[in-house]
């Protein structure tokens, strides 16, 4: 489509049909719906503005669109830490709302309960992160991609990629006390130290 859109600029349309919901999601993730709209066309004009550029090589420009908002995420990095911190300190001081009288509710409301600390938590580690392990992580967790397709997005070799993203996911186990923020239920066995 980038080849064909060189020729007749219409076609770029299609690309954007294909990527853009994909885009405006991974960027109201890392930096909220308010911020996702304008990061979402901000890409494609870049792309748009950026094609004659591409490398026609590649066979698919989604690693590429990736890229480009992931750049333009680093311009609101600063942002993006601050409102990480503010769902941690929000979730965390969120009233509690244990209570009901069913059984059922009762363990519904725990597990939301549960869910919102280990969310506040999770945001917590994640604003932790230094800005390199947090791209990785992200662009994989939230973008779907893969490893070869998040290097080609942020620009680095796929071992770079593995390396960090390793980093990251040991990061943010540690500060959720070795925990895996993917299985809520899970029962840690803490080691015993004396």
């Amino acid at each position: 489509m980038v080849r064909r859109s060189l020729g007749d600029p219409d076609v770029f349309a299609e690309l954007f049909h294909r990527y853009a919901d994909d885009i405006h999601r991974y960027a109201a993730r890392r930096l909220g719906t308010e911020a996702a709209d304008d990061l979402m066309a901000e890409t494609f004009v870049i792309a748009f503005q950026q094609r004659r550029g591409y490398d026609l090589s590649k066979p698919q420009a989604r690693p590429w669109l990736y890229g480009i908002v992931t750049n333009l995420v680093r311009g609101h990095r600063r942002a993006e830490a601050r409102r990480l911190r503010a769902l941690s300190r929000a979730a965390s001081a969120a009233p509690d709302e244990r209570g009901g009288d069913g059984e059922p509710l009762a363990d519904r409301v725990a597990a939301r309960v549960s869910a919102e600390g280990t969310r506040a938590e999770l945001a917590g580690a994640l604003a932790a992160l230094p800005a390199r392990y947090r791209d990785v992580l992200l662009v994989i967790a939230w973008g779907d991609l893969d490893y070869a397709e998040a290097a080609e997005a942020l620009g680095v070799p796929v071992g770079t990629v593995r390396s960090r993203l390793h980093r990251a996911r040991k990061r943010v186990r540690d500060a959720l006390g070795g925990a895996d923020p993917t299985r809520p239920n899970e029962v840690q066995e803490k080691p015993d130290h004396g």
